[in-house]
């Protein structure tokens, strides 16, 4: 009865595996058709592949998507390990709601988030326009009256939900330190941002990297929230296949979706791979004590 269970287990996980990843598979095979089909096989070729690198736009919303990524995740990685250890050094009753309000964004809806963004930003600007052109009317020197949507507020938006991941991330290794490091380090002579730099930082310094890898792996594969932050003057990846996707489907989507498969994956697989190093120097180092 038990080795039945156990085969009918295994198959529904492979038909589940095969439900979710058969389309992504048959996109990849398709990328090296020779043929524009994307359901008769023609022959292997890198046609694809060659026209997507020659493809200006494309390859400009991949410059635009890896810059704010980048960028994103650079600051939103400083600001969350500040946000993290601002909640480390507080009382729980205080922690506790901040912590909560912290998870709403990352269980809101995307597209509440990315429309609460736009309407934002539409309203920064209009109180933006009467204020530059009162300003302006002073003599004193002129500013732009008309803002819009753009790279800019893309990447505030991007910074704006890659936080609370950053947070959670850095959060646990704080808990797991010992508090007594820092009280120990400034008692052998260390000054705050000494301790914080040659013990503090090392031990968090696992949380930090996979906050940022989990980071960049949300900012490179968001669409609704670029959507509606990008405006017209700036278009990331995700948001270009959208618009390729309207018209005949071209098969150098089939090469670009291939392409940010293998990122994200290769994303992953650095994570975990990473995390199990650590935990076995963890485990090796408590066969040692």
């Amino acid at each position: 009865m038990k080795r039945g269970g156990s085969v009918f287990n295994r198959v529904v996980m492979a038909l589940v595996f095969l439900f979710l990843y058969a389309p992504v598979f048959l996109l990849i095979i398709f990328s090296f058709n020779a043929g524009n089909s994307n359901m008769v096989w023609k022959g292997f070729s890198l046609t694809w592949y060659s026209q997507l690198f020659h493809n200006r736009l494309i390859m400009q919303s991949v410059y635009i998507t890896l810059l704010v990524s980048l960028l994103a995740t650079l600051i939103a990685t400083i600001a969350g390990t500040s946000a993290a250890i601002g909640f480390y050094s507080m009382r729980r009753r205080v922690r506790s709601p901040l912590m909560t309000v912290n998870n709403i964004p990352m269980m809101n809806a995307d597209i509440v988030t990315g429309v609460s963004l736009c309407l934002l930003f539409v309203a920064f600007f209009a109180f933006w326009g009467n204020f530059a052109s009162w300003f302006n009317s002073l003599g004193l020197f002129q500013l732009p009256v008309h803002l819009s949507m753009g790279f800019g507020t893309m990447l505030i938006a991007h910074i704006t939900f890659n936080i609370p991941y950053v947070i959670l991330s850095v959060g646990p290794k704080l808990r797991q330190m010992d508090k007594n490091l820092i009280d120990a380090a400034q008692d052998l002579g260390c000054t705050w941002m000494q301790a914080f730099w040659k013990v503090v930082l090392p031990e968090i310094k696992p949380g930090i990297v996979s906050g940022a890898l989990t980071a960049f792996t949300m900012s490179i594969d968001d669409f609704v929230i670029s959507y509606f932050t990008a405006g017209s003057s700036a278009s990331t990846l995700a948001v270009t296949i959208y618009g390729m996707t309207k018209k005949k489907v071209n098969p150098q989507i089939n090469a670009v979706s291939t392409l940010l498969f293998v990122t994200v994956l290769l994303l992953l697989a650095a994570v975990n791979i990473r995390e199990a190093r650590l935990e076995q120097r963890l485990e090796a180092q408590r066969r040692k004590s």
